[in-house]
């Protein structure tokens, strides 16, 4: 069974038992979370929504995604500027798929 879903302004195409990195959320390692916003599953479409459709979830970890580095150089102006980023994330596993 696939399913797509929408958290964090993106959208994740998913099935049973599959491991995904999302944006990060609030929520502590271990608590299971349920995802009503659900735009297809097999080949049921919403519109935008489906209706009574759900996605369990298990919160795996916490993190953040190697650093990136960000330099800015103006040649002229003897101007260079270093900066890096890690973007946090939060790991989930698939543990059900409803749709009622």
């Amino acid at each position: 069974m696939i399913a797509i879903f929408e958290t964090g302004s993106k959208q994740y195409k998913v099935s049973e038992g599959d491991v995904i990195y999302t944006e990060k959320l609030n929520e502590i390692e271990g608590k299971t979370i349920v995802f009503d916003k659900v735009l297809m599953i097999d080949n049921s479409f919403g519109s935008p929504y489906l209706n009574g459709a759900k996605i369990e979830c298990v919160v795996l970890k916490q993190g953040k995604q190697p650093k990136l580095t960000i330099i800015k150089h103006i040649s002229q102006k003897h101007h260079t500027k270093k900066q890096g980023h890690r973007q946090p994330y939060t790991k989930l596993e698939v543990k059900k798929i409803i749709l009622k």
